[in-house]
């Protein structure tokens, strides 16, 4: 049926999600999920707002989401905008704050989504070389006489790699760029880094997107957000309304506002988290493999004997699944989703018969 599509819907090259496979006795750990389930809270606030109450649209401003969120971080509700999942905050951000005369600039290996967005929306965009150890060199993002960008997006921790950039760092683009909207994507901050919420009163150009898909174990759900100067969030705001005036149903917003009132399960489940990579990354060099340092709820890793898109076919003949990517400088790594002990106890057993054979 594609005489029937329009040009745009042409030229895309869609991002690829993560394989949901349906095998029987699957040790899945190649989309990022958290192995460990929600807050108690969330289940029964879910349960309770799945009534008759259904048949009503959701609040369209979600402002119960905006306000626990605000006390969370110590911002004010309205420097608090939430969507469905965060890639829908970021598809907002594209559209809304990141499309100027100038290139945006992101990091060549990063969030694959972010090169379909620009082709969706008509951005003009630059990829910025990584570091030969895979990290973001903060001197690439400043400004050189006529040589600045229209807007600057990274992950941090930066995906697929986990790599952190320090805080510090990243006031030093933001700072740097005061004309350019700087968008951090802290999708994975809660497991190592710190965020830079903390900075959005100094710098009106900073927006900082947060998910409940990965900290939160709520991927289910579909719940994102950013916080930012009211200015920033004030044109997402109109982006939506342009496109959904109700993104988050009554259930997402309901489960969504008890995840964020139990903080003591939400820190308790990260942490349980770092403690698993951090023994996973020891067995992993312990076989040979170079790992990343990641600050992330997953490691990405790779061998110097072996290739990785093998690896990854065999650790698949056994029921496990992690994610390879054939991008150039990247094609030999797996990332590798931090499970549980058990899980990640499987893996390195698997690897180990794998690299013995």
């Amino acid at each position: 049926m594609s005489r029937f599509w329009s040009a745009v819907t042409h030229g895309l090259t869609p991002y690829v999600p993560g394989e949901q496979p349906k095998l029987d006795n699957l040790v899945k750990l190649n989309t990022n999920e958290h192995p460990y389930g929600p807050s108690p809270r969330v289940l029964e606030a879910i349960r309770a707002a799945a009534g008759d109450g259904l048949r009503l649209y959701p609040d369209p401003n979600a402002d119960a989401l905006k306000a626990a969120l605000a006390r969370h971080h110590g911002v004010q509700p309205q420097q608090v905008f939430v969507g469905n999942g965060s890639d829908e905050v970021l598809a907002h951000a594209f559209m809304g704050l990141l499309k100027h005369e100038r290139p945006l600039w992101f990091p060549d290996i990063t969030y694959s989504f972010y090169p379909v967005y620009c082709e969706l929306y008509g951005i003009d965009y630059r990829t910025v070389p990584l570091a030969d150890d895979y990290s973001i060199r903060v001197e690439d993002y400043l400004p050189k006489g006529d040589d600045y960008a229209g807007a600057i997006i990274f992950p941090n921790p930066n995906a697929p790699t986990g790599r952190l950039l320090d805080l510090m760092d990243v006031e030093h683009i933001v700072a740097a760029n005061p004309e350019a909207v700087v968008l951090v994507d802290e999708a994975y901050v809660d497991f190592g880094g710190e965020s830079a919420v903390a900075l959005v009163d100094r710098h009106p150009n900073l927006l900082v997107t947060h998910t409940f898909s990965k900290s939160r174990s709520l991927a289910g759900l579909r719940v994102g957000y950013a916080v930012g100067h009211a200015e920033l969030i004030e044109g997402l705001e109109r982006v939506k309304n342009s496109f959904n005036s109700y993104p988050l149903d009554r259930l997402a917003l309901a489960g969504a506002v008890a995840s964020v009132d139990d903080g003591e399960h939400f820190r308790a489940n990260c942490a349980r988290v770092v403690a698993t990579r951090e023994n996973l990354t020891a067995a992993m060099q312990a076989l040979g493999f170079e790992v990343l340092p990641s600050a992330a709820n997953f490691i990405f890793a790779r061998h110097p004997a072996r290739d990785g898109a093998e690896l990854t076919s065999e650790l698949r003949k056994r029921a496990i699944i992690v994610r390879h990517f054939k991008a150039p400088r990247i094609d030999q790594f797996m990332r590798i989703t931090v499970g549980t002990d058990e899980q990640c106890a499987t893996l390195v057993d698997a690897l180990k018969d794998i690299l013995n054979r």
